[in-house]
């Protein structure tokens, strides 16, 4: 079917439709300038950094049991009643301070009569010796009245060991635990008192797989913390490296020790070690700096030409904010640490420029001045 234009509808909306031509057409250049031209040729601005060596901490991380230097249950020897205590739970003591009295008067009572018959048998002893001088007595009789006063003087030590073992102490400076018993308490043998740990230094037991034993040795620096105290570390060093592999588990025990002068830290305390290794050189980054596509990872290295390009790299070791580059980069590349995100390959690049410092207020005028 035929189109019929109307002659007069087309003349009457002529000026309308050149006008809306026009308007496109000039938007359109417009757009084309901003988006093409200018921004095509403006530099990206960037912070880049020239690659170099740095000593470089590797780290193995643990999970660690807190111990204490030394430690002991304070229990009972002999079947006794508690006389007396001397402690308080959580007291600091020192060594040799009594810390219960028992009750001992049996023993006091057969140690004063061991006395008598030893100044007895010593009395004696020298009368016989008075006697067999003038040859009153044969010399036999003496060596008989000496090994009688020695065995009074052997039950006199006797005696004091058991009594000794009624006056219990503490065996070295330390802190007491919870006190389990009163005055007038029944003891056993085996019966605990309480408990004595010395926190001065806290040993740190914690197992590591036995690929790392060939790094492992006495000295490596550690670093450990505690869910108690979040934001402290506890350094330390490595003492020692147990002879023994684990056969189920394939992993080797490794003692650490910390000062705790400050007491923090306690027997049975779980704590996350880190034992620093040897430092080594290596070429390192600020994670910033990587693009990570997949599994693979990239930097943008400025060129001469202030351009940059696209280099795939191999990541070693991480810590926080920075990563060993083991592969792709040599030392002298300047690499393109912030700014990453607007690059392309063969974009062009300006370092950013710092902020300019403030300037100083001017001085008051003259006419202010007193």
């Amino acid at each position: 079917m035929p189109i019929t234009i109307h002659s007069a509808a087309l003349a009457h909306r002529l000026p309308q439709l050149l006008l809306i031509v026009a308007v496109l057409a000039l938007a359109a250049c417009h757009g084309g300038d901003d988006d093409g031209t200018s921004k095509a040729s403006a530099p990206v601005q960037i912070i880049s950094m020239q690659l170099e060596r740095k000593p470089w901490r590797d780290g193995i991380e643990a999970l660690g049991t807190a111990r204490a230097n030394e430690s002991v249950v304070i229990a009972a020897k002999v079947n006794e009643t508690v006389k007396r205590v001397n402690f308080d739970s959580g007291d600091y003591v020192e060594a040799g301070a009594v810390l219960v009295d028992l009750s001992g008067r049996v023993e006091l009572a057969e140690l004063e009569e061991a006395r008598a018959q030893f100044r007895e048998a010593q009395q004696q002893l020298e009368r016989n010796q008075q006697l067999a001088a003038r040859q009153l007595i044969p010399a036999s009789q003496i060596d008989t009245q000496r090994a009688a006063r020695d065995a009074t003087r052997a039950r006199m030590d006797a005696i004091r060991a058991r009594l000794a073992d009624r006056v219990i102490t503490a065996p070295f400076d330390g802190v007491l635990g919870l006190r389990q018993v009163s005055p007038g308490t029944l003891l056993r043998p085996g019966d605990p008192i309480t408990t004595l740990d010395d926190v001065s230094l806290i040993k740190l037991d914690f197992t590591v797989p036995e690929s790392f034993i060939a790094v492992l040795k006495e000295g490596l620096q550690v670093q450990a913390r505690s869910a108690a105290w979040p934001d402290k570390d506890f350094v330390g060093v490595v003492r020692s490296v147990d002879s023994r592999v684990d056969p189920v588990t394939r992993a080797v025990t490794v003692r650490a020790e910390i000062p705790n002068i400050e007491r923090k830290l306690r027997p049975g305390m779980l704590m996350t070690v880190l034992v620093q290794q040897e430092p080594r050189q290596a070429l390192v980054l600020p994670e910033l700096a990587l693009i990570q596509i997949g599994r693979q990872a990239f930097v943008f290295r400025v060129r001469d030409d202030n351009t940059v390009e696209q280099v795939p790299v191999n990541i070693g070791a991480r810590r926080r904010g920075d990563v060993e580059i083991s592969n792709g980069l040599s030392i002298g590349d300047r690499v393109v640490v912030e700014g990453t995100v607007k690059l392309r390959p063969g974009a062009s690049v300006v370092e950013h420029a710092p902020a300019p410092a403030t300037p100083a207020l001017p001085a008051a005028a003259d006419s202010q001045r007193g």
